[in-house]
This record gives C-alpha cells, structure tokens and sequence, in this order.
C-alpha cells in the first residue's frame, strides 16, 4: 500500500504543490486512495505473505515435521485456507459496500483538488490572474516575499477591459486575521483611470490621474478556498455504484435498447412495402409503350406527351432516393445511441464483475502462494519477492487485457474478466500436485544433471 501511494503522489504531485491546501485534505485525499488500491494491494499482498510463510516454514524444516508427524500438506494448508476465505468474504463485502462510496469520495475531491487555483499569489515577473477582475505583475521579490518592488495593477472593469492601472516602485503584502484578505500596502506611484463623460453635459472620454506617496489595496483570498463539488453529480459513474444498482443500470439500459430498436422498425416499416406484399401476386402487366397505366384515360384535346414514361421513371427515382436517405439517416442516428447504451453495459458489466474477482483471484493466488513456499524453501523479502511479483504481473496483464476487450465488446464480459482466473487456477493445482508430492521443481542440480545426461546421450 505504501508503495501504491507513492505512485498515487508521483502522479498527482503537481496538482497538490503550490495551492496551499491544509494538511488534512491530503491526508483525506491519501485515506481515500488507499481504499481505491485495495484491489491492487490486497491479492498481491496475500500471495507474498502466502509465500513467506510457507516458504519461512520450509527453510526452518518444520514443513518436515509438520509430514513426519503424518499431516500432509494439503491438511496443514486447511487452517490457512478458512482465514483466506473469511478474507475473501470480506473483500467482496468490501468492494460492494464501501469501495463504491471510497470512489465518490476519492474521485470528486481529487477532481476539486486538480481544479484548485494555485496558492502562488504573486509570482515574480509573471503576469498573474489569480485575483478575479485584476492582473497584476511584480517586477522583483525579497526572498521573505512581504517586500515587493515594481508592481503593476491592472483592474478590469464589467466589460472585462482595463481601465485602470496602478504602478508602484514597492510595496509591502500581508494577509489579515484569519487569512480572509490580501493588503498591499503601496508606496510613490501613480495610477491612470479611464471612465465615459456624463450622459447629458459632457459625453467626452475622461481620464484621471493620480499620484499617492502611500495607498493600500485589498483582494478576497475566499477564491483560493477548496470549493467542493456536490457529489451527486459523479454518482453516474459505475465505480460508484454497488451491486444492486449495476443490475438496475443493466436492465434499464437493456429496457432503453429494445424499446429503440422497436420504435426504429416501427418507423421504417412503412418504408418496406414488401414486407406488405402478398407472398404469391399476379402476373404484373408491363407499361404499354406510351407511359400510360390500364385504366389510364387521357383528357380530351391534351396532347400526347411522349416523354411521360420518362418523367414518371425520374419521379419514382426521386422518391425512392428521397426514402432511402430518410431511413438510412434514421438507421444511421439509432445505430448511435445503440452503441452508447451497449457500450456503457459493458463498461457496468465489467465493474460487476470485478465485484466476485476480487474475492476469487485471492483464494487462487493462495492456492499458488503456499504449495510455491512450500516447494521453493525460501523465506524472508528475497526470492518470494521475485515470484510473487512475477505472478502478480501475470495476472495483472491477462486482466487488463481481458477487461479492455470486454469494454471494446470483443470478447464476453464474464470470460474478459476471469480469463486471468481461468489461467492461474490450474497452475495453482499443478504447484499443488508438485508440493504434495515433495517434487523438487526448483532444483538447479536436478536440471543440470538432466542436461548432462542429455548432452551425453547426444554425444554417444
């Protein structure tokens, strides 16, 4: 956990420096974290603790005892087995309950933490807006950063343009009781203001000059306050969201796709005539060579027209172009929101489940961690370190890539997320068959003979 956390300020750390936040928003925002990498920390924690154990055991020959007495490994494992069930029980309890809340909690602060003004209020030789409606620059600093010399204040009026400015060769900055104002007390300037004449009289542009061998000057340090966002508005996010309310979403979303897609063929229908048609028609008469229709009586003294066949051609392809496009437009928009609501089920789906793996990938790193201890005879933070982490990367690739391609929609949600379980269980019960039969895997000098006898055959 600890080193998770490091990663969590390493990726984060320009956004906490610099912005004057009290020591417990950090210590908050580092709390909630915490609870966010849970499902990181805890199976990886779990098989390196596995392995320690077991193999601490080993190198101390009680494991040698433990058989000699007539208890087998998988006997001597069952203790072992029942605590890391309760702690799956409660990993599942954890993420359905808690975990939810801990990523509202973590995710809005962290989101008003990132979009919190810089507490830099004057920075030297930059021009700085950290004060609503001014702009000001410092020329230079004394290192204490009360003393300041060259300022410059440009005050925007309501129409966001400057109007005024002030120019003071120094001045002196303290903050009032309770930090709620920034004064700056300003010392031989001289300030320029540009204001619109009067309406009736004198409708001329003015501007005033004025020169003060001493002023002072307040801004509102409230704007720096960390506002907090209200935290229903991230409450959509399917990490928020428990058990009950995934499969709520779920069903709503499927509610919302079938009631699209029936109100989609309900629209084209009327577009598909043949869907209509009987299945058996008659013989269809062809057009008689003039354009006219059976029945067709054409008025008196009305000339005959002979490109009417045309025409009614040119007047059926425009119709029919005209409804295709309409379709294919609506086609085309429904298609649209269908992968947007498909999309977000898979994305929910994927946080479903990550609700049982979290319980799942710990009993079968367990299931690899101790007959591995077991059989590699090594405790301490050396060579379990090594295998631990090189399992643990295992799993967590095969997961990333699985839970990647159920939310691309390329391979099913429940085989995406235990596709990595499916792999490491049987190496699990392979390690296992191999502890309990006092297998030597690990040994060099068994492989190195094996080798040897090899080289030689092929020499012979």
């Amino acid at each position: 956990m600890f080193v998770l956390l490091m990663l969590f300020l390493f990726k984060y750390i320009d956004d906490l420096i610099g912005k004057g936040f009290a020591w417990y928003v950090i210590l908050e925002l580092m709390m909630y974290a915490s609870a966010y990498n849970v499902a990181m920390a805890l199976p990886l924690s779990v098989l390196l603790s596995t392995i320690m154990t077991y193999g601490s055991l080993g190198e101390n020959y009680e494991l040698v005892a433990i058989k000699s007495a007539g208890i087998s490994l998988t006997r001597a494992m069952y203790p072992m087995m029942i605590v890391v069930t309760l702690l799956s029980i409660a990993a599942f309890l954890f993420s359905d309950y808690m975990l939810p809340v801990a990523n509202l909690k973590y995710f809005s602060l962290l989101y008003d933490v990132r979009n919190q003004r810089s507490a830099t209020l004057l920075p030297q030789g930059v021009f700085s807006n950290s004060f609503p409606g001014y702009t000001i620059r410092v020329e230079r600093k004394d290192p204490n950063g009360q003393n300041l010399y060259g300022i410059t204040i440009y005050q925007l009026n309501e129409n966001e343009s400057n109007t005024s400015v002030t120019f003071a060769r120094k001045g002196l900055a303290y903050r009032t009781a309770g930090d709620k104002y920034l004064v700056l007390k300003l010392e031989d300037g001289i300030r320029y203001e540009e204001s619109s004449g009067d309406q009736g009289f004198n409708t001329r542009q003015r501007l005033t000059r004025f020169r003060f061998k001493e002023t002072e000057q307040k801004f509102d340090l409230s704007v720096f306050n960390l506002v907090r966002t209200p935290q229903v508005l991230f409450g959509s996010n399917f990490q928020m969201m428990d058990i009950r309310q995934l499969k709520d979403f779920q069903k709503a979303a499927n509610y919302s796709t079938d009631s699209l897609n029936k109100l989609q063929f309900t629209a084209i229908r009327p577009f598909m005539r043949y869907f209509l048609m009987p299945t058996k028609v008659a013989k269809i008469k062809p057009l008689p060579a003039d354009g006219t229709y059976p029945g067709y009586v054409q008025p008196k003294d009305a000339p005959a027209d002979p490109n009417l066949k045309l025409n009614m051609e040119r007047s059926a392809i425009a119709n029919a172009t005209s409804e295709v496009q309409s379709v294919q437009s609506m086609v085309k928009n429904n298609s649209q929101r269908t992968q947007d609501i498909n999309s977000n089920i898979r994305h929910s789906e994927v946080e479903y489940q990550k609700k049982y793996t979290l319980s799942a990938i710990c009993i079968v790193l367990f299931l690899i961690g101790a007959p591995l201890g077991a059989i590699i005879r090594k405790g301490g933070l050396g060579l379990p370190v090594v295998v631990s982490v090189v399992f643990f990367v295992l799993y967590y690739i095969v997961s990333t890539i699985g839970e990647k391609s159920v939310k691309d929609g390329s391979m099913p949600p429940i085989l995406g997320m235990w596709i990595a379980i499916f792999i490491l269980v049987p190496v699990g019960v392979f390690l296992s068959y191999k502890a309990a039969t006092d297998s030597a895997l690990f040994d060099m000098e068994l492989y190195k003979r094996f080798f040897n006898r090899l080289l030689k055959r092929k020499e012979a």
